[in-house]
């Protein structure tokens, strides 16, 4: 059977995901902890295009001369990569805040 153009893309494509991320590649040979590596590389790959978006936002605010609201955007940008990020931290934060006021 020759191979067709979706098959030479296939193959063009995992060699590419081998040589970006390896850990991926090792996660499939071991065959354990797949999922957990494809959730630790999703969430890279969610930090750097947050941090993209947030860099090219602050610039914006920056060329206007809106410090203000730039001061604002990045306290609020921080908080919620704080909640997307660490839900581990913002449960015993919610945690420990419930027990001061309970």
């Amino acid at each position: 059977m020759p191979l067709t153009r979706k098959h030479l893309i296939a193959i063009a494509a995992i060699i590419l995901l081998v040589l970006v991320e390896p850990s991926v590649a090792a996660a499939q040979a071991s065959g354990n902890d797949v999922g957990e590596n494809l959730s630790k590389l999703l969430r890279h790959y969610a930090s750097q295009l947050y941090a993209g978006i947030i860099a090219i936002v602050s610039l914006v605010f920056l060329i206007n001369r809106r410090y203000s609201e730039l001061g604002t955007f990045l306290f609020a940008s921080v908080v919620v990569a704080w909640l997307v990020f660490s839900p581990d931290q913002v449960s015993r934060a919610a945690r420990a805040i419930g027990q001061q006021i309970f």
